[in-house]
């Protein structure tokens, strides 16, 4: 089985990109999905492949009876006369309907676009971006409304969805959509024609994209290669399908957790106390946090009548993506909220994919850079209380009586005394509040420069198909103790030939406070140089550049945050070298 990818974010990131294109994931949601692929050929003028890829979508139940018409989802502008054979699910041919040409095509593009389904050139498919797309509560309101199902009968634990990639493709001169399973009984019924003019896509490449982790619906979990060509049976058979099943999960489940965190990183969970009454060192409050098995208590917390206080525990993430509850105890004040859902993402396993010399890429446009939410200060305060004495005398008079004695007139009657005050010094004082402010910024920066190794370049103007090197840097600064905050640990690099998107690279962190990040040694690299290598078809005269998100600068008032970016430019490609060297 291919080594998947798991993501997080994005944005987010993950979660800061998913959040960014307004899709929320289910948190049962269920992707019976995995997939793969391997290098493309490059076609024919009659025989070619553009890279234009969908997916088939049809509701089941969990007995595998089909209950809705399927529909299409593409990206692309498909024309309705492309040759198809109809909205017929792998079910239903499974179940015996033949194959027939169908009439006018219809597709639909989704509000937010569909990830990469099938791999190609330097176009990789993402296995976890595809199963959080289709786990998305965003996609399975798409899904109702295409089917006319309730989106909360839909999710109820009743019904599944079948997914099954689609290509666009041209074949003879003629242009067609196939699903995997369409395309493996045309290729039957012409004789083996499909297999011996398009083999990469129609019985490798389109297959592999999605295939079952483990059995379901009939269909075994794919266990066979994931970058080689397969036969007509094995597709029928096996491949070419994804499943997802809808779980009946409680509405609080299905929105934004309250954190969303990286793996294996120092961060901050904060909460505000207020009080109606004073909270002074004779009566303090106290928080606990308890989080993944562990308790951070904070004890003897102040503030005035009326006031509020920020309390925060610092911690660290566990090694692995995981959901955790954070639940918070509270004595001597009051606050909003005391249970709150963490997300633990991770951002190291989605690499790009290793480049080859054949990619190309028809139609690519340089992409807008992105924008992600930036914050570069912030400021807290702790409230503390000292005692301002005010001694005042409170007295306390009481009379004394004395007897007669031989000083006493003749027929004294007695009631002698006299008056005495018997008070004493009270310390009638109070407790005067402090608030200290205290502040954190960071800056950052980044160049990026044609790899040393590269033999042609000339400044920062190099060849495509070469590598480049990064070197980002990020100054944290703060006035506050060392257990208010955590310096910036995080940095992640996008490139413009995945559209900012898709695959990125975590780069490679050395410094406390101010922080220096590199490229990872590339497994791709025959040097195990630390670059990034640029695509082979990347337009000439253009401007390449990278956007580096820094992050994980975390403080009591939450996390900082800054975007940077730099650019070389490309004239050229390694070709010239290659055939220069040659002459």
């Amino acid at each position: 089985m291919k080594k998947t990818k798991q993501l997080f974010f994005p944005l987010l990131l993950s979660l800061m990109l998913l959040l960014s294109t307004g899709m929320t994931v289910f948190a049962s949601g269920d992707g019976n999905i995995d997939g793969g692929g391997g290098s493309m050929g490059d076609g024919t003028k009659t025989d070619v492949w553009r890279s234009q890829d969908g997916v088939r979508v049809t509701v089941v139940t969990v007995d595998g009876a089909v209950v809705s018409t399927p529909f299409d989802l593409t990206n692309f502008s498909i024309a309705d006369n492309i040759i198809n054979f109809g909205k017929v699910s792998k079910l239903q041919y499974t179940s015996g309907t033949s194959l027939s040409p169908g009439g006018s095509y219809s597709c639909s593009k989704p509000g937010i676009t569909l990830p990469r389904i099938i791999s190609g050139g330097s176009s990789r498919a993402s296995i976890e971006a595809i199963k959080r797309y289709f786990c998305s509560e965003y996609a399975a309101h798409l899904v109702s409304d295409k089917t006319g199902i309730a989106f909360e009968e839909l999710i109820g634990g009743s019904y599944k969805l079948v997914l099954e990639p689609i290509a666009y493709f041209t074949h003879g001169g003629r242009n067609y959509a196939m699903t995997a399973t369409e395309a493996a009984l045309y290729n039957q019924m012409g004789g083996g024609t499909l297999r011996r003019k398009l083999p990469s896509l129609t019985h490798q490449n389109l297959p592999l994209s999605l295939f079952l982790e483990r059995a379901d619906l009939g269909y075994p979990a794919w266990t066979g290669t994931t970058s080689s060509k397969v036969s007509d049976e094995e597709i029928l058979s096996a491949l070419g399908i994804g499943i997802v099943s809808y779980k009946d999960v409680p509405e609080a489940e299905l929105q934004a957790p309250d954190y969303t965190y990286r793996v294996d990183t120092d961060v901050i969970t904060s909460i505000t106390l207020t009080s109606g009454t004073e909270v002074n060192p004779k009566n303090p409050a106290s928080v606990t946090f308890h989080i993944d098995g562990r308790s951070y208590t904070v004890n003897d917390i102040v503030m005035p009548k009326g006031g509020s206080q920020v309390v925060w525990a610092k911690w660290q993430t566990p090694l692995e993506p995981t959901t955790l509850t954070i639940n918070v105890s509270v004595s001597g004040a009051s606050t909003a909220k005391t249970s709150f859902t963490a997300k633990i993402v991770s951002l190291d396993e989605n690499i790009p994919p290793d480049p080859m010399a054949t990619d190309v890429y028809p139609g690519f446009s340089i992409p807008s850079l992105p924008s992600n939410p930036q914050k570069t200060s912030a400021s807290w305060s702790v409230w503390s209380a000292k005692w301002h004495n005010n001694w005042e005398w409170e007295s306390d008079w009481e009379w004394e009586s004395e007897s007669c004695d031989d000083d006493c007139l003749e027929n004294c009657s007695g009631g002698h005394g006299e008056w005495v005050d018997n008070g004493e010094w009270v310390d009638n004082g109070w407790y005067d509040f402090t608030s200290t402010s205290y502040y954190a910024s960071i800056s950052g920066a980044m160049e990026i420069h044609p790899d040393d190794i590269v033999p042609t370049a000339s400044s920062d103007t190099m060849k495509s198909g070469y590598g480049i090197k990064e070197s980002a840097t990020a100054h944290f600064s703060s006035d506050a103790p060392s257990s208010h905050y955590a310096p910036v640990q995080t940095a992640v690099s996008y490139f413009p030939e995945f559209k900012y998107g898709t695959y990125w690279r975590l780069l490679e962190r050395s410094g406390y406070g101010s922080v220096s990040f590199t490229f990872k040694d590339n497994e791709f690299s025959t040097y195990n140089r630390k670059v990034h290598f640029t695509p082979i078809w990347y337009p000439d005269g253009s401007a390449y550049t990278v956007y580096t998100y820094i992050i994980d600068a975390w403080t009591p008032a939450g996390m900082l945050s800054v975007n940077v970016n730099d650019s070389i430019q490309i004239q050229g490609s390694l070709y010239d070298d290659w055939y220069s060297k040659r002459e």
